[in-house]
Formats: structure tokens, sequence, C-alpha cells
């Protein structure tokens, strides 16, 4: 009976045959995708300071961490923080204790893992597809508008990204090297038979091949724990989902001990566990007698994918803008998408599924990217949760695009998708140049204001859970704050896409797809000076620099009280800047909820009475008001309040007059 190895399609219509192309030089290649990592992320890792929300408080907990010794229990404003797994904030309390408690220590883990998700997936497709498809692999990861969006602020990602896309490649090559294949690609039964090797050299041949398999095997199990470390149980689901499929469809399970799965699950549990009966063993007696293995392994991952976590703090996105947004996340390149399906079509009859690596790589590629969509279009989901099937996506994409390339003079239909893919960019870069020049006339005589929020509109399309809805608050004034970040932007959009959809017209197809990574770079560029422009609004980092400013200058005395009104999430980057713990009104909320419930819990947390209470009496308090709150705030304080400072509409206030005269007070 056959094997899947030497299973044979039907006869079909021929495919036009592929015309070698020039590929880059692997070191010039590597160099443009280290050049373009420098220009996107390494830059961006100095400004602006650390976002409030999850970005501070993520590098609030690593700073606990650092400082503390502790490396088992998470806090965050000293309430324990149970519902993420340690890696993430391992790797940023190293960074902290090496490079001080800042934004580049902060987002310099974040960031390599991007670059080294670069190399990853053109490491996996040189090998698979080959060198113009890895190049294009690395320049679709750098160049996506959803991997820079979502490296902004310290999330768990694309560190999972990578560990899981670690464990998957070595999952393939575990079962590569089929008959003593080596780097080569020389079979060496084929050379033993012909007399070039000898029964002992072969020996020694075959070994080496048995022990890069197990290199394979072991490096799979511990890629697939520290994903486990990264973000908990899903990156299981995750990697048996798409391995069991993968291995069903193949046949290849049959070759199951080259896994090696009872010294590799061994392997796996004495790195993955020990943080978890740690955690376990001393984070007992919350809410409800729950502890962490409740609120961890119960709350954090069977109710919140059936959309009963506690509490319920969360969102999940409607279905049309689950999936379509994937367009913009993946953007310029998800306009290449239909090439690959085109050709996933064309090919869907043939065989064998395995016979090849890249047919391996192809096939667990799109088994692994399926998985991660359909879950999350189920669960509960924020926008970047499906983040670890990028990499996925993108090298198929690239490896589609590689080859209709070679196609372009010989099939007219390969060709005609690449027309529309660079009629579409091109249109969509006009229409943004469009857009941004209209903005820049406009507000071409208007004064440039340091705060922009103070100038936006404020309508909360989305109730701001959107990635991109401060762009719906834009108004011309506001775009005034805009001017350099925008010219760049409008620049590239005018220029790049036509002059890459030229190139392709001119069969430069190297020289067209570079352009289009290229023009991708000046727009993330851009975006992030757009974002440093935007830093007074979404970081509170200057208020709390305000704070430390009247401190040195002993106009308010270092017993002060520093109070957060509502959840610490509107000014969490107060507490990491200041380095010291702050008092809560109001805000025994979400990811502080569960921790407050502990016996040790300390007593941070203030009801508007105790507020009231003791607003003017004992120590000093200066009080943070997020925007939203203002109201609530004048309401219970009235006019027994003294302004600090404000930015973007968030505000400090005093209840006492300053130790210093009114003049030194009121000097910024």
């Amino acid at each position: 009976m056959p094997t899947n190895s030497t299973l044979s399609a039907p006869q079909a219509a021929p495919t036009p045959a592929a015309v070698p192309l020039g590929r880059p030089r692997r070191s010039t290649a590597l160099l443009t995708l280290a050049g373009l990592w420098i220009a996107i992320y390494f830059a961006a890792l100095f400004a602006p300071p650390l976002l409030d929300d999850a970005d501070a408080t993520h590098a609030n907990a690593a700073r606990h961490m650092a400082l503390s010794g502790d490396w088992v229990t998470l806090k965050v404003n000293g309430i324990r923080y149970l519902e993420k797994a340690a890696l993430p904030y391992w790797l940023d309390a190293i960074s902290f204790r090496i490079f001080g408690f800042n934004t580049f220590a902060a987002h310099l883990p974040e960031a390599i893992g991007v670059l080294l998700l670069a190399l990853l997936g053109y490491h996996w497709s040189r090998r698979a597809y080959g060198d113009r498809a890895a190049f294009y692999t690395g320049l679709a990861v750098l160049t996506s508008a959803g991997v820079f969006l979502f490296t902004r602020i310290y999330i768990p990602e694309v560190l999972l990204s990578l560990f899981l896309s670690t464990a998957l490649y070595c999952l393939l090559r575990s079962f590569d090297q089929e008959s003593g294949i080596n780097e080569s690609g020389i079979r060496g039964s084929g050379i033993q038979e012909s007399g070039i090797l000898s029964e002992r050299e072969a020996r020694v041949e075959g070994s080496a091949v048995s022990s890069t398999r197990k290199l394979y095997a072991y490096t799979m199990w511990t890629a697939l724990a520290l994903a486990v470390l990264t973000k908990g149980l899903v990156a299981l689901v995750f990697f048996f989902g798409a391995a069991i499929i993968y291995l069903a469809l193949t046949g290849e399970w049959r070759k199951w001990r080259r896994l090696k799965p009872f010294t590799g699950l061994l392997l796996f549990l004495v790195i993955a566990a020990p943080w978890h009966i740690l955690a376990g063993l001393r984070n007992t007696g919350g809410m409800n007698g729950h502890g962490f293995f409740w609120f961890y392994f119960i709350n954090e991952h069977v109710l919140r994918f059936l959309g009963k976590r506690y509490p319920k703090d969360y969102n999940k996105l409607p279905g049309y803008l689950f999936w379509s947004l994937h367009l913009v996340w993946l953007f310029p390149w998800s306009l290449f998408a239909p090439i690959g399906f085109l050709q996933a079509w064309r090919l869907r009859k043939r065989r064998p599924l395995a016979a090849s690596f890249p047919a391996k790589a192809t096939l667990l590629f799109a088994i692994y990217a399926a998985l991660v969509l359909v879950f999350f279009s189920l669960s509960t989901n924020q926008e970047y949760y499906t983040f670890p099937a990028y990499l996925a996506l993108l090298a198929l994409t690239a490896a589609a695009l590689s080859r209709s390339e070679s196609l372009y003079d010989e099939d007219p239909s390969s060709r005609r998708w690449i027309t529309f893919a660079h009629a579409t960019y091109t249109v969509v870069g006009i229409a943004a140049a469009i857009a941004l020049g209209y903005g820049l006339w406009s507000s071409r005589h208007l004064p440039f204001v340091p705060d922009i929020g103070e100038l936006l509109a404020h309508r909360g399309v989305g109730d701001y859970t959107l990635s991109m809805s401060h762009f719906f608050d834009l108004t011309g004034p506001s775009f005034a704050a805009l001017r350099l970040p925008a010219s760049l932007a409008a620049l590239a959009f005018a220029v790049g896409p036509a002059l890459a959809w030229w190139l392709r017209t001119k069969r430069r197809h190297l020289a067209s797809t570079t352009a289009i990574a290229l023009t991708s770079t000046v727009f993330l560029v851009a975006a992030h000076i757009a974002l440093i422009r935007f830093g007074p609004m979404l970081s509170s980092a200057n208020l709390a620099q305000k704070i430390q400013q009247l401190e040195d200058d002993r106009a308010v005395s270092p017993d002060t009280q520093v109070l957060l009104y509502s959840d610490q999430a509107y000014g969490s980057s107060i507490p990491f800047y200041l380095g010291r713990i702050v008092y809560l009104v109001d805000g025994r909320s979400t990811s502080m909820l569960f921790g407050s419930t502990f016996p040790d819990a300390p007593p941070i947390f203030l009801t508007h009475d105790d507020l009231v209470r003791g607003w003017g009496s004992g120590s000093r308090k200066i009080l943070f008001v997020p925007l939203e709150k203002r109201d609530e705030v004048d309401s219970l304080l009235g006019n027994n309040k003294v302004l600090l400072a404000e930015t973007s509409g968030k505000a400090l206030f005093t209840d006492r007059p300053l130790d210093l005269p009114a003049s030194s007070a009121n000097a910024h």
C-alpha cells in the first residue's frame, strides 16, 4: 500500500513553469533586515514614555520583581497580580537591572522578540521556499502594521509567537532528513550504495542525523515550555492542536518516537512546572478561598474563553471586525494574500501532502494560522490576540508572491492578481496622501500645540477599545501637532506604491517588493513620531515628574500621599515613574480586584467617603484625576482643591496651598 510520501495526484492540467529569478545574497538580506529593525523598532525604544494601562501596569509588575527579588509572585502597586504568566516579567526585570527603570529597558525584550521572529521567519522560509521568499518573509514581519502597532505596549504576544513558531519549526525538523538527508540535501543511503562512503562513515553520518533530530526534538519541548511561561495554557492548545492535525494528515504520527515524548515531556515539566507550583503554593486564601490555581487556570483560561471571567473587563470584537481588521494588521502584505489562495486552489488536488519540506511547511503554516484565527473568533478576544498567526500568514503570502514573480510572464492569472494588488495599494496610497495633504493644508496657519490631547474631539469611537479609536478624534487644530509625521506619511504614500508598481511593470520584482517594504518603513517611522505627539495624552509620566519636582523643590513634603482616582489603569505610569505605591480611590476593580482580597494586601484602597473625610487633614494629599472622572471629583470636592498641573484633561490636585510662594509653585 503506498505511503503518504509516494502518493501521486490524478493528472491535472499543467501549470506554467516557474522562471528562475535572481535572489538576494544572504548577507545583503540579513543586513537589510537588521537595518529595518534598527530604523523601526530600536529607534522607537526611547520615546514616548510608558503608556498608561497595560504598558505601565506590566512594567510595574516587572519593577517590583527586579527590586524585591521575588521572581514568583507578580505584584502591581503592592497588590498581587496573578492573571499573567511570569516569563515576560522576568525578561523585563533583568532588563531593568541592566539598564535602569526606563522606557528603553521596558520595551527592549519585546523589540528583540520582533527581530528574532523576523530572523526565524527568514530561516524557515529560506529552507522551505528559497532565498527570495525568505527575504520577503523577513520584510513582511518587520513592516506589517499589526506587528508594529501591537509592540508599542508591553504585551507578551510577540514572545508567544516566537516560542510557538520555534516549537513548530523544530517539530518539522524532527521529521526532516529522511533516510539521512543532510543540510546540503545529499541522501546518505544513496551515497553509501554508490560506494562513495564506507560502512563506518555511513554509520557516523547516520549518528549525526539522529543527534540532529534529537536536538530539534528537545528544542521543541523547550520552546513549548517557554511559550507556556509566556502566555499560559493557550500555548498548548495551539501547538498540540496544530501538531495533531498535521501529523494525522501526513501520517507522520507513525514516527512519533522522533519527538522524544517521554524525556521531552520531562524536560518540558522541569522548565514550565516549578513557577506554576510555587505561585500556587505562595498565593492562597484570596476571594472565596480561591488562590492562584483557581484564578490563573480556571478564571483566566476557561472562564475567559467562555466569556464568564471575573471581573468582566474585556471585550469581544464583532465578527466582521475580527476578520476584516486582519487586512489592516497585515497591511500592506495582506494585499497579496489572494495570490496565495489562488495557488492553493490550483494545488488542492495535488499530493503528497508532505513529500517535501516546502509542502510540509505550507501545510503546517496553514493549519496553525487557521487554528489561531478560529479559536479567537469563538473566544473573547482583543485585536492583538491573533498575533501568533501573523508569521504563518506572512510566510505563506511571501512564498506565494515569490512564486508568482517567477510566473509573471508565463501565467496571466498570477500577473493579474499582482497587478490588482499594486493597483489597490496605489489607490490606497493616493487616497491617504490626499487626506493627509488636506489636513496639512487646512492646519497650515494654526500654531503647534505640544499637548495634542487638549485639541482632540473625544468622540469615543468604540469606547476607545479599538487600537485606532483616537484617529477619529483628530481635528484641524490637533492635526497641526502632527505636521512632521503627516508630511512623511503623505510623501511615502504618494511615491512608494506607484514606484513599486512601476518597478513591477519593468520586471524588477525584487526591487518592487523591497519598495513596498521601504514605503511601509517610512510610514511606521511617521506613525511612531505621531505616537510621541500623543504621549502626553496616553501617558501620565509628565505628571509623575511634576510630583517629583515638587518634592525636590520642597514645595511638598516627602510624606505626601499620592492618590489615583478610579482604576489604576488610568494612571499606571505614575507609580512606575515615582517608584512607590500610590493609593486608589474607588480603584478596587479590574486587575486590582482579586489581589485585593488576600489578607496581607496593603490598605491602599479608599472610598469616596474616605477621600472626602481625609481631604485637607493629616498629611498632604495629591490626587490624580483622569479626564473621564473630572466631573465626579468636582462634585465630591467642589472648590476645595488646588490645581497643580493639567495635561490632556488629566489633572493633579492637592488639598492645601503649596509650601513655596505662589510664584515659585506655579513655575513649570
